[in-house]
């Protein structure tokens, strides 16, 4: 089937279109939140020992709370529009419209890109004035993030055609998406941990992701930059395959 161009670049400006509308609360809250985490926890642990050498403890959380907030935003930007199209009774235009499955999935994973480059970027502006952040390896660092906000934004996609109404949508969130980025070793290094819980975190695809985008600001991290690549990567691949399967066969979108 010959790619239909058009109609690609109209679902992708819609979906930029629709967080975009609503700036405030798709990109500057997100912010904020993860602003008044960093003011928290740095103040709390204000003089604590070096994570790693060089590298103080509001240094070492600022790359992760900028990956959990991208984490959270690529997943939410597509479960909540796809499930917003499914309650409000529109998923059927798109349905009729001249659009494959490649289509949907570029346009639905290219926005929340978009999205979480934006509330990225944001973010690191806002610190950069306080806190010093050099970036060692910019190609591991660009590479984690797109792995990244691409993996979120595809279980987002496979959220949004699983569910039925928005409280599925609130399940994954809150027993699926929060958890795992709270136990990903955002807040601490998991070198920290108890051994049972130091092996159980190395099975959460969220760690590989932030401590990979914290080597591309300091050099250094608690696993090889290789087994957080190959882990990100690897989790993108599975979910790619789920969700091409489910929107090449209609799986949950036909009625």
């Amino acid at each position: 089937m010959t790619p239909n161009q058009r109609g690609f670049y109209t679902l992708l400006k819609k979906e930029v279109m629709r967080f975009w509308a609503v700036l405030g609360q798709t990109v500057t809250a997100p912010v904020i939140t993860a602003l008044l985490y960093l003011l928290v926890f740095a103040q709390a642990m204000k003089g604590r020992a070096e994570i790693y050498p060089g590298v103080s403890y509001t240094e070492f959380l600022v790359p992760g709370l900028v990956m959990m907030t991208v984490i959270q935003n690529a997943f939410a930007n597509t479960s909540s529009s796809l499930i917003q199209s499914k309650v409000m009774g529109n998923l059927v235009f798109l349905q009729m419209a001249p659009l494959g499955p490649w289509e949907w999935f570029f346009a639905y994973i290219l926005a929340a890109l978009v999205r979480t480059l934006i509330v990225a970027s944001a973010m690191l502006v806002v610190v950069l004035p306080f806190v010093h952040l050099p970036i060692h390896q910019p190609l591991a660092l660009i590479a984690i993030f797109v792995l990244t906000s691409g993996s979120l934004a595809v279980l987002g996609l496979i959220a949004g055609i699983v569910a039925q109404k928005f409280d599925h949508i609130a399940a994954f969130t809150n027993f699926l998406i929060t958890p795992m980025s709270f136990l990903s070793g955002v807040f601490y290094s998991v070198h920290a941990l108890p051994p049972f819980w130091y092996k159980a975190s190395h099975f959460n695809p969220f760690f590989y992701m932030i401590d990979g985008f914290r080597f591309g600001f300091f050099g250094v991290s608690d696993v090889s930059i290789w087994h957080s690549l190959m882990w990100t990567a690897g989790f993108f691949a599975v979910m790619t395959a789920i969700c091409l399967w489910m929107l090449i066969t209609g799986y949950k979108m036909k009625k």
